[in-house]
């Protein structure tokens, strides 16, 4: 009786297992035609997303090499995170050829510019069975790395198949990814079944993951590797050019970065409060998406500041608000501020990670969506060098308090970069657990 009660179950779950992978079947069915043109339509915005399409459907560039480790970095965040560990990895194994994908222009805009020729490069395969099965068919990958939270069936699936190892890194799941991976039960489990390992960032991410299914053995805790962050040689040398060009001597300086539409129009609320206080100070506004700079331009002429683009001007000297629209200055330009807001943090988009800021030795401020990272700003809050703002009123009031005490302020930048150094670390452990991995698929076959 106890056998056939097993039985049963399984035989429910498989079931189920396939109701999930027809419906999904059928939602990509549909999806299909609509690709090109949401593609089309972001291009409007971003003409780099016009750019390279077919790679999106595994038109590949004859240069990418066969038997590469494939690692998966999403976007730019994640490939930041990850360059340090590829890197090394290249470095410690120099005949194993290396492919990054990503899914956005700003994610391969980063591949370029920290990794440069020392790996492949092309965009992410869309999860169409016959667009996945030609990647693998020409990139024959030996190893599969997942930066975070990166779960795709039939990517997953044809790695299982062709007996591909794939593994999920610096993984982290919060209640809420959980609670909508957990609706696809049987499917969920099943990508969970068909990893080799998940090295999870804090332990509450692996305790989600066991409770969506994934075995208890093939998951571990190292820890944040964007805690391993280091500054670039020439930070300070940057640093003080900017603030000799834009004539910063004596001016105050705060910066909100990596904002999202509905944030801009609450820090620039904020600004106009804190020129009331503060008459010279500056704001170095930074739209997450560098092609909203038409968009986030119009919202401060709407709100009456002068202001200068990254991109066109040299210097903004005299004016109210710079507009950050360029790749790769954003850790420069944390160093040339003394307090920074973290965009994504007024609006449900779950908050950007502080740590970029923290390294930079200055006082953080966030606003209440912060379920992406809420272990990371529970180390910093906890600390007393991150503090909490709902609005524009409770955001210049929190930039205020530090701009008005400079002790205050010196004392959350020192504590934020500590917390940063204290909990630095996993790039050495997830270094092993790869190298282990990336030696035993580059033995030759028995």
């Amino acid at each position: 009786m106890f056998m056939n009660e097993r039985r049963d179950k399984a035989s429910s779950r498989g079931a189920a297992l396939l109701g999930w992978r027809a419906l999904y079947a059928t939602l990509l069915r549909l999806a299909r035609p609509l690709v090109r043109l949401r593609l089309a339509r972001r291009a409007r915005r971003d003409p780099a997303y016009g750019d390279r399409i077919g790679e999106r459907f595994a038109r590949l560039p004859d240069n990418l090499p066969a038997g590469a480790v494939w690692f998966h970095t999403v976007s730019a965040g994640e490939t930041i995170a990850a360059a340090p560990v590829i890197r090394q990895l290249t470095q410690d194994h120099p005949g194993v050829p290396v492919l990054v994908t990503t899914m956005t222009p700003t994610g391969s805009a980063q591949v370029k510019r920290l990794l440069d020729d020392s790996v492949a490069h092309c965009y992410a395969p869309y999860d169409f069975p016959d667009v996945v099965a030609r990647f693998f068919e020409r990139i024959r990958p030996r190893l599969l790395v997942l930066m975070e939270t990166e779960l795709w069936p039939n990517i997953l699936r044809e790695a299982d198949r062709r007996n591909v190892p794939a593994m999920l890194v610096n993984a982290r799941l919060s209640e809420r990814s959980a609670r909508g991976y957990a609706r696809l039960g049987a499917l969920t489990r099943s990508m969970l079944g068909q990893l080799r390992f998940i090295a999870c960032q804090y332990p509450d991410h692996a305790d989600r993951f066991l409770a969506l299914g994934a075995p208890p053995d093939r998951i571990g805790v190292l820890g944040s590797v964007k805690f391993d962050i280091r500054l670039p040689d020439d930070h300070t040398a940057r640093v003080q050019e900017i603030r000799r060009l834009w004539n910063l001597d004596g001016r105050p300086v705060w910066i909100a970065g990596s904002t999202h539409p509905g944030e801009e129009e609450i820090v620039l609320a904020a600004h106009a409060l804190l020129k009331a206080r503060f008459p010279e100070l500056l704001l170095i506004l930074v739209p997450r998406h560098p092609e909203r700079r038409a968009e986030v331009g119009a919202l401060i002429d709407g709100a009456g500041f002068s202001q200068a683009w990254m991109s066109e001007v040299a210097s903004p000297a005299g004016r109210d608000v710079v507009l950050g629209d360029t790749m790769g200055e954003l850790l420069y330009l944390y160093g040339v501020s003394q307090v920074a807001f973290l965009g994504g943090s007024l609006v449900s988009v779950g908050g950007h990670n502080p740590i970029e800021a923290a390294i930079c030795g200055i006082p953080l401020v966030m606003g209440p969506e912060t379920f992406n990272f809420p272990d990371v700003v529970a180390a910093f809050s906890d600390a007393g060098c991150l503090r909490l703002a709902t609005d524009a009123e409770t955001l210049a009031a929190r930039v205020a308090g530090y701009l008005a005490d400079e002790a205050a302020r010196d004392a959350a930048g020192a504590a934020a970069a500590e917390v940063v150094r204290v909990n630095a670390g996993a790039m050495s452990r997830l270094l092993e657990l790869l190298s282990a991995e990336v030696r035993a698929v580059a033995a030759p076959a028995p």
